[in-house]
């Protein structure tokens, strides 16, 4: 899982370890601000995307979508790039995605794995490019399976 990460040229600043994992991956959801449609097409051409528009993605107007709701393995997911103040997201998301067990997003460069209202997973996986206030850049890494979530964690890169 990546959001955030900023890159407007390609992907040599995105971190060998964020490259290895994709390229060991099914596919990628990427929650927002990708910034140009070459780090799009370099991403896509390591594993299948499943992206959104961040609100830096002015570039990616027209391409990506606002939103997913994509079904994973029996794994209901939903993307947006922000889920807006920490206060009040667990409702607000299950409001907005009532029927998703998993909930991606970005925006805010803060990594988040918590439970929500009802289980729903709620899960930002920080920026691998811009730690901003946070200690480390991240990303994310998700199993799912057989309708489950099976592992989910914040992977550090600093």
């Amino acid at each position: 899982m990546l959001a955030d990460t900023h890159l407007r040229t390609g992907l040599e600043a995105l971190d060998r370890r964020v490259v290895d994992a994709m390229g060991r991956s099914d596919l990628v959801v990427h929650a927002g601000d990708i910034v140009s449609a070459r780090v799009l097409d370099d991403l896509r051409a390591i594993c299948d995307v499943h992206a959104v528009l961040g609100n830096n993605d002015h570039e990616l107007v027209g391409a990506l979508p606002d939103e997913l709701r994509l079904g994973l393995a029996g794994v209901n997911v939903a993307v947006v790039h922000d889920s807006g103040p920490a206060r009040g997201r667990a409702v607000r998301m299950a409001l907005r995605f009532p029927g998703a067990d998993l909930v991606v997003f970005g925006h805010s460069h803060v990594p988040v794995d918590e439970r929500g209202v009802g289980r729903q997973l709620l899960f930002n996986p920080g920026s691998p490019t811009q730690r901003r206030s946070q200690s480390h850049r991240t990303f994310g890494s998700l199993q799912l399976e057989k309708g489950r979530v099976t592992s989910h964690r914040i992977v550090t890169l600093d």
